[in-house]
């Protein structure tokens, strides 16, 4: 019989007050207000603590606390991944984020969902992995729900990167006299 944790990573409905799995949430809660804590000038007190949150890729990781996540184990990020202030990722499921990747302030990253089923909604949740591409832009307070995956970021052309605004692309509303 499967744990509430493999549960709920596999995105089968499953009880979050599983004393494991609560465990599990304290700790990465912990490591967040450490985190929290930090001053800028302690760079390398921020990386130990970001190594220990994440599951994968806290080495390179840029961030701007105050962050936030679940359980912070369950989040995979490729190279230098950058989050601004103020961000959410509850990762009750695993989150994917590609190399090279930029969230604005105030993003937040919402695996979970939660049954129809009133007399089920009390007690079991569920959730959707989220799946983030190299290259790509979140812009501030953006959401992103669960099920998302949005891949390679490129622009207009087919080539990676973000896309370029100029003047010729502009059109501008004809004017009539009157």
């Amino acid at each position: 019989m499967k744990s509430e944790r493999e549960k709920m990573l596999a995105g089968e409905l499953y009880d979050s007050m599983d004393a494991e799995v609560v465990a599990l949430r304290t700790c990465a809660r912990g490591l967040c207000a450490a985190l929290i804590a930090t001053g800028d000038g302690q760079a390398e007190e921020r990386r130990r603590i970001l190594r220990e949150l994440f599951g994968a890729g806290g080495e390179s990781l840029g961030m701007q606390p105050p962050f936030y996540c679940d359980y912070g184990a369950n989040i995979e990020l490729g190279e230098r991944v950058f989050f601004n202030f103020n961000c959410v990722v509850l990762d009750v499921c695993p989150v994917r984020i590609g190399s090279f990747t930029l969230f604005g302030p105030g993003v937040q990253i919402l695996p979970p969902l939660h049954p129809f089923e009133a007399h089920l909604r009390g007690k079991l949740e569920c959730g959707k992995p989220v799946e983030i591409g190299a290259d790509v832009w979140v812009g501030g307070a953006a959401i992103i729900l669960a099920g998302v995956q949005r891949r390679r970021c490129r622009d207009r052309r087919g080539k990676r990167g973000h896309a370029r605004r100029t003047g010729r692309h502009v059109r501008r509303p004809a004017t009539r006299a009157e």
